[in-house]
């Protein structure tokens, strides 16, 4: 049987590398850069977990309609898998608006920066 697969969304160098602790727990892990990239890779492969960062759009596209860049992904991810579980980091300065993407797609957990291996090994158990 093959390993579960977990997918990595890393879109800027704060995204921290836990490729050897998914391995060591048993994740098939994919890594993308980009969430256009990710959308695609739903259509081939759907992953158990999706760890991501979230970025809130200030006043740029992501306004009005998107309260981040997680939402185009998660619309899709909703259709492809909807009890994919999703792990999102912020950084400290951003926390306060991921309750509003909460409000609108269940989270399985948020991280906040700097993420240390305990916090996303407890957020990716099975």
């Amino acid at each position: 049987m093959a390993n579960p697969v977990l997918c990595s969304i890393v879109e800027s160098p704060a995204h921290p590398n836990f490729s050897g602790l998914y391995r060591e727990m048993g994740y098939e892990e994919v890594r993308l850069t980009s969430m256009r990239n990710a959308i695609k890779a739903l259509k081939e492969q759907v992953p158990e977990i999706v760890v991501a960062e979230f970025f809130y759009g200030y006043g740029n596209n992501y306004a009005g309609i998107n309260v981040s860049n997680l939402d185009v992904f998660l619309h899709s991810l909703q259709k492809y898998s909807p009890s994919t579980r999703i792990v999102v980091m912020v950084d400290k300065t951003e926390r306060e608006y991921v309750t509003r993407l909460e409000a609108l797609f269940p989270l399985h957990a948020v991280l906040q920066h700097p993420v240390s291996e305990v916090a996303m090994q407890s957020a990716v158990e099975v």
